[in-house]
C-alpha cells in the first residue's frame, strides 16, 4: 500500500506546473491536498473581499481538478501550527509536502510547522515555487542581495529558466471514513468568512481561465506591450496579476509561454513588447527576493531618512482620496476604478501612489495599506515594492520622483476615456478640462464634482522644500 503525502497549498492553487506537488505525486500516487484557511491572515484588518471571494473560487475550482485526478482537496480553518500536525497524525502521513514562502510570516509559521511535523516523526519536504529564481541564487558579485533593479535583471535574464512541471494525475486520495476522522469541512463562501463581494469579480477564478488569459495575451497583446500598457482605456496588459498572486498559473508555464511568443513574433517593434513585459515578470521577482532578504521592508521604509518622515497625515484628506473625491479626474478614476472592482491598472497606481505621498504629504504606508484593504492581486512584496518606489523611500536610485496628475492624464488618456469610464457623471465637461484638471469652478458645482484638495504646483513645491529640511537634519545627525 503506498504511502500517503499531505500537500499543503497556498500561493499554488493547480494542479499542473507545481514543482512541490509534481515531486510528491513522483514519490507516492496516495496524494491528497489541503488548504488552510488561516485566522492569523484572515482576521488582518488589510485583507480585502475582492481577494477572498477571487481565491474561494480559486479553490473550487482545486478542488474540482483533485477530484478528476482522482483525490481531494481538504480545506481546514483553524490555526495551522495546530491543524496541520493534528490532521497528519489522524491520517497517518508519511509526509508532507510544501513550496516555500517568501513573507516573513509564512517563512516563522513554516519553521515551526516543519519543527513540530519532525518531531512526531513524520517526513518534510519544501519547494521553491512561486519564482523562476529562488532568493538564494541571484546575488551580487560580491555574494549580496541586489538592492537595485537595473543590475538585478542584468543578472537574472543570464540564467536559464526550469521547464514547466507536467500536471499531476492518477491519483488515490481518502476513503469517506478517513475524511469523516479529520476536522475538515465544507469550502465555505467569502460571506461566510465575513467577506461580502457583490461586484463581478476582474478576472474569474481558477486554473482554466488563467490559462485562456495567459493564451490570449500571448496571441494578441504581448507584441504591442511597449506601446500599449501605459494606456490604461487600453486592453494592453495581461490581466494575470491575481492568477500569479495565488498561483493558478505557473511562472515556468508563463516564461514558455514568452519563448513562443519570441518564436513567432515577426518584428523589432514585438521583440522589444515581450521583452518589456519579461523585465515585468523579473521587477515581480526583485520584489519578492527583496521581501526575503529585508524582511523589515514589511513594517518601514528602507531608506532611513524616511523612516521619520514628518507627513501632514490629514485625515480628511485620505478619506476623500480613497472614496475618490480628490478634485483631479485621474485620480479619482483610478480610485473609482479600485473600488468598484478590486484592480487598478499599474500606471494608474503609480499616479495616485505620487499624489498621496507628494501632493497630499500623507504616509505611503496608508496607501500601502488601503490598496491591500482592496485590491484582488493583493501581494505584500509587489504592493509593498511598489509603495516605496513611488514614495522614495525604497531600492531606488532616484532619490525624488513626483507625477504631475495633469500631465499623466493628457499623455496616457488623452481622450479622457478611461475618465469618462469611471467618472461618467462628468461626460458633460469638456474633454481637455478633463484631462488638465482645468474645471470651472461652476462645472464643479453643477455636475456635484469636489474642487481640488489642494494645488499641485504648490504642493509639488512643499513637498521638495520638506524633504530638503529632512535631508539636511538627516545629514546633519
Amino acid at each position: 500500500m503506498a504511502d500517503l503525502i499531505l500537500f499543503w497549498h497556498r500561493r499554488d492553487l493547480r494542479l499542473a506546473d507545481n514543482v512541490g506537488l509534481a515531486a510528491a505525486r513522483e514519490r507516492s500516487a496516495k496524494l491528497v491536498g489541503f488548504f488552510c484557511l488561516d485566522p492569523k491572515i484572515l482576521d488582518r484588518d488589510d485583507v480585502a473581499p475582492a481577494r477572498v471571494t477571487y481565491m474561494i473560487g480559486c479553490l473550487k475550482s482545486l478542488q474540482e481538478s483533485y477530484l478528476k485526478a482522482g483525490s481531494q482537496l481538504l480545506i481546514l480553518h483553524q490555526d495551522p501550527a495546530a491543524g496541520l500536525p493534528r490532521l497528519a497524525q489522524t491520517l497517518r502521513a508519511h509526509a508532507v509536502f510544501w513550496n516555500r514562502d517568501i513573507e516573513p510570516y509564512g517563512i516563522e509559521r513554516d519553521r515551526n510547522i516543519q519543527a513540530t511535523l519532525t518531531n512526531q516523526g513524520i517526513q518534510v519536504e519544501t519547494f521553491w515555487d512561486q519564482l523562476l529564481h529562488p532568493p538564494e541564487e541571484i546575488f551580487t558579485g560580491s555574494g549580496a542581495p541586489y538592492r537595485v533593479y537595473s543590475p538585478f535583471w542584468r543578472n537574472w535574464i543570464q540564467h536559464d529558466k526550469a521547464h514547466p512541471k507536467s500536471r499531476v494525475q492518477h491519483l488515490s486520495g481518502l476513503t469517506e471514513r478517513e475524511v469523516a476522522a479529520t476536522e475538515t469541512l465544507s469550502l465555505p463562501t467569502a460571506s461566510d468568512l465575513g467577506f461580502g463581494w457583490e461586484s463581478p469579480l476582474f478576472i474569474e477564478p481558477g486554473e482554466a481561465v488563467a490559462q485562456r488569459c495567459l493564451e490570449q495575451f500571448c496571441q494578441r497583446t504581448i507584441e504591442a506591450y511597449e506601446q500599449q500598457r501605459n494606456f490604461p482605456a487600453t486592453v494592453g496588459t495581461s490581466s494575470l496579476s491575481a492568477p500569479l498572486k495565488f498561483g493558478v498559473l505557473g511562472i515556468r508555464t508563463v516564461w514558455a509561454a514568452t519563448k513562443d511568443a519570441l518564436e513567432a513574433c515577426r518584428s523589432d517593434e514585438a521583440q522589444t513588447g515581450i521583452q518589456i513585459w519579461r523585465q515585468e515578470l523579473a521587477w515581480r521577482e526583485f520584489y519578492q527576493h527583496a521581501l526575503y532578504h529585508f524582511p523589515e521592508l514589511a513594517e518601514r521604509a528602507y531608506r532611513p531618512l524616511w523612516q521619520t518622515f514628518p507627513w501632514h497625515n490629514n485625515e480628511e484628506h485620505f478619506h476623500a482620496w480613497c472614496r475618490g473625491r480628490t478634485g483631479y479626474p485621474i485620480i479619482d478614476a483610478a480610485m473609482r476604478q479600485l473600488n468598484e472592482t478590486g484592480w487598478m491598472h499599474n500606471r494608474c497606481r503609480m499616479i495616485v501612489a505620487s499624489f498621496l505621498v507628494k501632493d497630499l504629504v500623507i504616509n505611503w504606508q496608508w496607501g500601502e495599506k488601503y490598496f491591500m484593504q482592496t485590491l484582488i492581486d493583493g501581494d505584500l512584496a509587489a504592493n509593498n515594492g511598489g509603495w516605496q518606489w513611488s514614495a522614495s523611500s525604497g531600492m531606488d536610485p532616484k532619490p525624488l520622483r513626483i507625477f504631475n496628475p495633469a500631465s499623466q492624464a493628457q499623455k496616457f488618456d488623452p481622450e479622457a476615456e478611461y475618465i469618462h469610464r469611471w467618472l461618467p457623471e462628468l461626460r458633460g465637461i469638456g474633454i481637455k478640462a478633463l484631462v488638465t484638471g482645468n474645471i470651472s469652478a461652476e462645472e464643479r458645482k453643477h455636475y456635484d464634482y469636489p474642487q481640488p484638495l489642494v494645488d499641485h504646483k504648490r504642493q509639488q513645491q512643499l513637498f521638495k522644500e520638506i524633504y530638503r529640511a529632512q535631508k539636511e537634519k538627516f545629514t546633519a545627525n
